[in-house]
């Protein structure tokens, strides 16, 4: 009988860094399901890993600001492909503006979007990871969260927020075999930040220490170490990787 793949759900898994660390986990032999906004371009991206070889890939579309949706969804995981080992916050919007000119619903869909979406993930997983005896919650923030960023006290103060989360339910978990991390990311070298004009890139590049943008692949290769069953004894940590242009 063929040993069934744990399984591992990353939100945002269709992104920049999300295919990332959903191609590291497949890798690593996950079963991995990769949660997506856009229908469209969500089975293009399966068909592209796919024709890549990753079989062990699959997609599910769950609203993560609805609670209800991410208990349905977490059920329909679970029963086409077994129980959450893994889970992986990754999902994020922006809408930028100073607060003096920031919008309610500005504020309100980035703190949906980003935070309260981690406590549904969470609490839709929690249970059967209880349960288990096992799982690894891997909350994907960002260097702004640790810093503060001008224009974004909406997307600093859900990612910030992040971390608090992954601390308290650290506690709760340290003694049932769940380890719960964050992870900091600071500029990394997706299509977003490509398309940004080179004189900009270049000036945003010469703030980083390294003078370099970090990789998807690196933070792919973070969650995986973070994932392991052999990485019992990190929890409630926030690891920066950002090319030492936070240190803190």
């Amino acid at each position: 009988m063929t040993q069934q793949k744990p399984v591992a759900w990353v939100t945002g898994g269709t992104g920049g860094i999300g295919s990332s660390i959903c191609r590291e986990l497949a890798d690593a032999g996950y079963q991995v399901v990769a949660g997506y906004n856009n229908p469209d371009k969500a089975k293009t991206w399966l068909e592209t890993q796919k024709s890549d070889g990753y079989d062990n890939i699959d997609i599910a579309g769950i609203d993560l600001t609805d609670f209800e949706a991410c208990q349905n969804g977490v059920k329909a995981i679970e029963d086409q492909h077994g129980p959450i080992a893994v889970l992986v916050n990754c999902a994020g919007i922006t809408k930028d503006g100073t607060l003096k000119k920031m919008s309610a619903d500005q504020w309100n869909v980035v703190i949906d979007t980003n935070l309260n979406s981690v406590f549904n993930t969470c609490r839709s997983v929690i249970e059967s990871m209880l349960e288990q005896g096992y799982g690894r919650i891997i909350n994907i923030s960002s260097i702004n969260g640790r810093k503060g960023q001008f224009g974004q006290v909406n997307y600093s103060a859900a990612k910030a927020g992040m971390h608090g989360l992954t601390m308290a339910l650290a506690q709760e978990t340290a003694t049932k075999g769940i380890t719960v991390n964050t992870i900091s990311p600071g500029y990394i070298a997706t299509d977003m930040i490509m398309k940004i004009p080179e004189k900009v890139r270049e000036a945003i590049r010469e703030t980083i220490p390294m003078k370099r943008y970090g990789t998807p692949e690196e933070i792919g290769r973070l969650v995986n170490f973070l994932a392991s069953k052999d990485n019992g004894f990190i929890t409630g940590a926030n690891i920066d990787i950002n090319g030492g242009q936070f240190m803190g």
